[in-house]
């Protein structure tokens, strides 16, 4: 119902039954042929990556046991967007395949900073400690984008990922990146029986003769490959990995067979029902959708700094 809703509302008013058409294909007026060109894949992308990071977001609450992780809080979205701006600065015809393994890379690259500055100090982590070096490993990442930009006169590609939307997402893009992502949260689902166990206590886990650091190895790729293809698809989406998870888990309760497939499916909602917002609340113009997701994020970030680590 959101998805019709999605591609049904927007600046250019369309009819249900020129909808209906543009999906089964069994038209060719000018709007049907918007509908199938612009608002169907688009609508389709918000699909795609509110799923995607959503999952990411609640494999990485369950392994860090954090309620703040998010792939946008932990330097993955900026470390792909540093990627793809050396990616476009020294291989400007690079292919969108390339652009993937490019926003790959350095999501792993921001993750591993993140992780690694905040293992420094020998009292382990902690949910604040890894969010202070998140903030600044994003920061720098960013920072080095925008610089990248610059030097190679390369700004306004480089804006257009940093600010993150989902203008301009075509049919080739999508048929590139949404069978990675269905692969990616297939393999989530199936090791979300282990993510449960590994969530409670790694002790638990060693106990029952799980093979922990192989499991968080395969969930780290996983959360790498959800958060890269979803910053090459659309850019930089922050705090829907942080909500999504917390909002599912008051309903689903800490069994991670249940939470993943709800965070997809609800952090797809969410998703749509954002970028519908951005496109309809002041159209024709369009408010971009990265804005409404912080001004929602923000103030729930902040209520879980509050309520503490007490009640995850």
């Amino acid at each position: 119902m959101s998805f019709l809703t999605a591609v049904a509302v927007g600046a250019a008013e369309v009819s249900l039954s020129q909808v209906w058409q543009a999906l089964t294909f069994s038209g060719s007026s000018d709007k049907i042929i918007m509908l199938q060109e612009i608002r169907i894949p688009r609508t389709t992308a918000a699909v795609v990556v509110g799923a995607a990071l959503a999952a990411a977001g609640a494999i990485m609450q369950g392994m860090t046991k954090n309620p703040l992780a998010d792939p946008g809080l932990f330097g993955l979205t900026a470390g792909a967007n540093a990627a793809l701006a050396f990616s476009l600065a020294i291989f400007p015809t690079l292919n969108y395949f390339g652009t993937m393994l490019s926003s790959f890379l350095g999501a792993a690259l921001g993750a591993g900073l993140v992780f690694g500055i905040a293992s420094i100090n020998k009292r382990g982590f902690s949910p604040f400690r890894i969010v202070l070096a998140g903030s600044a490993v994003s920061t720098f990442l960013y920072a080095v984008a925008e610089g990248v930009g610059i030097y190679f006169q390369i700004s306004k590609d480089v804006s257009m990922w940093t600010a993150g939307g989902l203008v301009g997402v075509s049919w080739l893009q999508l048929k590139l990146i949404a069978p990675f992502v269905l692969l990616s949260l297939a393999a989530a689902f199936f090791l979300s029986r282990q993510l449960t166990i590994l969530s409670l206590r790694e002790e638990i886990a060693v106990g029952l003769g799980q093979k922990v650091f192989r499991t968080k190895i395969f969930l780290f790729l996983i959360i790498i490959t959800l958060t890269g293809l979803s910053v090459a698809l659309v850019g930089n989406i922050v705090f829907l990995g942080l909500m999504i998870p917390h909002l599912v888990r008051a309903v689903a309760g800490r069994d991670y067979r249940f939470i993943l497939p709800l965070s997809a499916v609800f952090g797809a909602i969410f998703m749509l029902l954002a970028d519908l917002l951005g496109r309809t609340i002041n159209a024709p113009y369009e408010t971009p959708v990265v804005a409404i997701i912080a001004m929602l994020g923000l103030p729930f970030f902040l209520m879980i700094v509050n309520r503490g680590r007490s009640d995850f």
